[in-house]
């Protein structure tokens, strides 16, 4: 390799550093950060027959990254005698950068492997800041669709989970459609390929409810599925989620913030999909309860109907216009004796008050034999006084009226 080819600078006004000096300032810079305490998990153990060094690769279990520790067997054999892969430990190292690779390594003087209390006090921790963070939350947990019309299944290749899974719910509903995805569901790779595995279904439209199924295994063994990242990627999906992790004791953290935490990957198949023959059974009992229903009101109204007509007004109706005629009759006869009563004492009323005007009248006076004298201007002369020589006068009598002048 050339050396112009292989030069990098920060700018264009510098001189370019060649790969080397690069290196050498990397590695100085990581000769300096010392001794530090890593924590990880054990993905490969190398133990060469009669060699005293012992090669790790030690991998980050909430992220896809790993590095190399180099260790003497003494060391190991003090601090992690029974050492296996998939064990989470914690060692004394130093960082190491071989310039000639590039490549970074991790030297330890001191390993520990990360006993069960430990590990579930490291749990509880968790649990609570994820608690008071709000991802156990039940508000925030969604219901499962009745009727999925395609069902994601992230668990173990070939695996009693997937087997248990997928017998169970097309034996529940023949029909049901399934994506699985098959991921590690132990050990270092676990965590990384769980959460790709969800982002790829949760982002599938088709896929209407998640199920994350294992079987049943040791508190190592369902690490995994208590991991920080994962819990937060299972929070974070639009889809809602199943989790059927282990047996019914198990509840590694990922069953608080799923949205269902079915106690078995059997269960979760009976959450998730309804048992056809069940739901014909419970159509069959909805549809008798509504025949019967139907019939008990078609009863009622039939006897409601007969009660009507057997009333006499519908049976004979024109009793009740005989009744209302003979009524009607009564009232006539009635009014007409009302009426002829109050004519004939209105015509004995007249006949009397006509017997008092002809005796008070003037007419009758004068039928008797008087006259009314009257002047000119028609006073009526009562007195003699009233009238002077000479003043026209007139007489009216019972029968005419005569003209007349005052002699004296």
């Amino acid at each position: 390799m050339s050396t112009d080819g292989a030069r990098v600078g920060s700018s264009s006004a510098e001189e370019p550093w060649p790969v080397r000096v690069v290196s050498q300032k990397v590695g100085a810079w990581i000769a300096k950060l010392g001794w530090v305490w890593v924590d990880g998990q054990v993905a490969q153990i190398s133990r060469r027959p009669g060699a005293s060094t012992v090669f790790l690769t030690l991998r980050d279990p909430s992220a896809d990254l790993s590095l190399t520790v180099t260790t003497n067997r003494d060391v190991l054999d003090a601090g992690a005698p029974e050492l296996r892969e998939g064990a989470r430990v914690v060692l004394h190292a130093k960082p190491e950068f071989y310039a000639a690779r590039g490549t970074l390594s991790l030297r330890a003087d001191e390993i520990r492997q990360v006993g069960l209390g430990e590990l579930l006090a490291r749990l509880e921790k968790l649990k609570k800041l994820l608690a008071a963070e709000g991802l156990f939350d039940r508000a925030r947990k969604r219901r499962l669709p009745f009727l999925p019309g395609r069902i994601g299944l992230i668990t173990g290749r070939a695996s009693a989970a997937e087997r248990d899974v997928l017998t169970n719910a097309r034996r529940r509903w023949p029909a049901v459609e399934f994506r699985t995805v098959n991921v590690a569901v132990q050990g270092p790779s676990a965590v990384p390929q769980i959460v790709d595995a969800l982002k790829v279904l949760d982002a599938d439209p088709s896929i209407d409810v998640i199920i994350i199924a294992r079987g049943g295994g040791g508190i190592e063994d369902l690490l995994p599925f208590s991991d920080e990242a994962l819990c937060r990627a299972v929070f974070g999906c639009r889809t809602p989620v199943v989790s059927a992790i282990g047996h019914e004791t198990d509840a590694p953290l990922i069953d608080y913030v799923a949205d269902v935490r079915a106690s078995t990957p059997t269960d979760a198949a009976k959450r998730v999909v309804p048992d056809l023959t069940e739901e014909v059974r419970l159509i069959g009992q909805a549809r008798h309860r509504l025949e019967r229903a139907v019939r008990n009101l078609v009863d009622r109204e039939t006897h409601r109907l007969d009660g009507l007509r057997s009333r006499p007004v519908l049976a004979r109706p024109q009793v009740m216009v005989e009744h209302r005629s003979t009524e009607l009759a009564a009232l006539r006869q009635r009014a007409g004796r009302c009426l002829e009563h109050r004519l004939a004492a209105a015509d004995d009323d007249l006949r009397h008050t006509l017997a008092r005007l002809r005796a008070l009248s003037p007419a009758a006076t004068l039928d008797r034999g008087y006259a009314i004298v009257q002047r000119a201007d028609g006073h009526v002369v009562r007195a003699a006084a009233d009238v002077g020589k000479g003043d026209p006068l007139r007489v009216r009598l019972a029968d005419g009226e005569l003209t007349a002048t005052v002699d004296g």
